[in-house]
């Protein structure tokens, strides 16, 4: 809500090409949205040289929603286009521009926008969270980075995927690829501030393939150096001291989990040895044991300040999740 108690209203964008396995999912993600201080007043879709079921399936759901907005470009433009689209039709100040490819968590949309009650934010971002179990090496590499990329913006953000923004500009210029970067470089220059909302949470889906992976990333790091090159203006995941900065965290965090897994088979190994020893020695030990006491703790008491800190911690519930999925 702004100072005067009125809930800040946003429009929303999606820009969407070929997204029919997507998009019924997410508009209804955005309808369902959880609202307290915030209003989202229009739901606009750009379908951007689509030729599967997309355009249909959002015209389904423009039935049950006045808010949804159909806009149709007959042949594909490029991003930047249809995001120019959207800019146009939008009529409100605050707007958020999410990937059709993307699933937002239910209090996504008020984390993000409730920000701009304080006039000098001009941008947020959303935390990306990948939706793919890590169980080959090219998802457990999406999973690493995307880990890092929060750590990274948790010091200077680099926002992607669901961002939210002041509209203090009318167009992306159409040499521009890396959209949520410029619109991040214009809100910098009029003197705004840019900020990570990592309790929004959006999940997605990353490349299974070395060879998508490899596309994906240097198609982003081209558009970023042309940003740079032209702008002025370097996003932190090309400020490599920062990057290196986070990456040594990771792995100094390998080492201790190393550490711990090297102390785990030392108690497991002999506690096992004492346990034969109970068994082909003692042999009794084995019915009457000594009690491990400090495991006989408030079990509720425990279970209700783990859950605060997974609340408090969306990384820490997205283990949580991970090993309830295993």
């Amino acid at each position: 809500m702004d100072q005067s108690g009125k809930k800040t209203r946003c429009s929303v964008g999606i820009i969407a090409h070929n997204e029919e396995k997507n998009i019924g999912t997410l508009l209804q993600a955005i309808i369902d949205q959880h609202l307290r201080q915030v209003e989202i007043t229009e739901i606009i879709v750009v379908a951007s040289g689509c030729t599967d079921e997309t355009i249909p399936i959002v015209q389904k759901y423009q039935q049950r929603d006045p808010r949804i907005k159909l806009l149709v470009q007959p042949r594909r433009e490029g991003k930047t286009s249809a995001i120019n689209l959207f800019l146009q039709e939008a009529k409100e100040d605050i707007c958020v521009q999410e990937s059709a490819d993307t699933l937002p968590r239910e209090d996504a949309v008020e984390h993000l926008v409730r920000m701009f009650a304080d006039p000098a934010i001009g941008m947020t971002g959303a935390h990306k969270m990948p939706v793919d179990t890590p169980d080959h090496l090219v998802q457990l590499f999406t999973h690493l980075r995307l880990r890092m990329e929060h750590q990274l913006c948790l010091d200077i953000p680099r926002l992607g995927e669901m961002i939210a923004y002041r509209k203090v500009f009318d167009r992306i210029p159409p040499d521009v690829a890396t959209d949520e970067a410029f619109v991040e470089a214009l809100v910098i220059q009029r003197g705004l501030d840019v900020k990570y909302a990592p309790d929004a949470i959006v999940y997605n889906t990353g490349p299974t393939t070395v060879k998508d992976f490899i596309k994906q990333r240097r198609r982003n790091h081209a558009g970023h150096l042309y940003l740079k090159h032209k702008y002025g203006h370097a996003v932190s995941s090309i400020q490599t001291p920062r990057v290196v900065k986070v990456a040594l965290k990771e792995v100094w965090g390998a080492i201790r989990l190393l550490g711990v897994l090297a102390a785990l088979a030392l108690l497991e190994g002999w506690s096992r040895l004492l346990g034969w020893y109970d068994f082909a020695i003692r042999r009794d030990r084995h019915t009457v044991w000594d009690m491990a006491y400090t495991q006989k703790s408030d079990v509720r008491r425990q279970r209700e300040e783990t859950q605060a800190q997974i609340d408090a911690q969306p990384m820490a519930a997205a283990l949580l999740v991970e090993h309830e999925v295993e």
